[in-house]
């Protein structure tokens, strides 16, 4: 038996629900391109618990989605995250984001889910599961071209899902690849995962636990005129 409060802020969407045994009990989200998380991840905790009629320390455990994602979005979520498993005392659970991503489309055995994010310009963020969410290759940061993802387009059905998808339309519009454009990371799928995950025991060092950025934070500003 376990009620866990899952967190989603690795990209544009602001996604929050309760779920106990990893049925939801409530939810509540909201994409916004202005990325919203700041002022609506704490309302939608609250909203969430009040829904389904449940206080804070009916908590077992909070999940948290671990990235990549935004540098931002991460360190909003994980930082709420970890404040409430020190505050209530449950331990802490972390999930791909790409694999919550990947679990929301089915494919045949002979399929492959690539998940994309996207990491501005050319560049995403993606990794490759088979149809039992077993991942294939790991996560990476690259800059999309020609060649990438050649041993699946030229072996498999791909499906490409995710904001990323868009860019890699743009080079590879074949009829063995599917286009999932409007797939955003959600809480709702993280529900069965962070179930699985709280019933092995898979737990992570609240004091320790970092977000998953996969690179470096780079600040942009602005050149001083001499």
């Amino acid at each position: 038996m376990g009620v866990i409060l899952n967190l989603e802020t690795s990209s544009t969407n602001c996604s929050v629900c309760v779920a106990k045994d990893g049925v939801i009990l409530s939810m509540n989200e909201l994409n916004s391109a202005n990325y919203s998380h700041a002022e609506k991840l704490h309302i939608f905790i609250e909203e969430v618990m009040q829904e389904a009629s449940l206080k804070m320390e009916d908590l077992d455990a909070v999940a948290v989605s671990k990235g990549p994602g935004s540098y931002t979005g991460l360190r909003i979520g994980v930082s709420a995250a970890k404040g409430l498993c020190y505050a209530l005392g449950v331990p802490l659970i972390s999930i791909s984001t790409l694999k919550s991503m990947a679990s929301q489309v089915k494919i045949n055995n002979d399929e492959v889910l690539i998940p994309v994010l996207d990491a501005r310009r050319m560049e995403v963020y993606s990794s490759v599961f088979d149809a039992e969410l077993n991942e294939i290759r790991e996560t990476k940061a690259e800059v999309i071209e020609e060649n990438s993802f050649k041993e699946y387009i030229n072996s498999k059905h791909i499906h490409f899902l995710g904001s990323g998808a868009e860019k890699i339309k743009e080079l590879f519009p074949l009829e063995s690849i599917t286009y999932h454009c409007d797939v955003v990371p959600s809480a709702k799928e993280m529900a069965s995962i962070s179930s699985d995950k709280f019933n092995a025991s898979d737990f992570e060092d609240v004091a320790y636990f970092e977000p998953y950025y996969l690179k470096d934070f780079v600040l942009q500003t602005k050149k001083s005129k001499s």
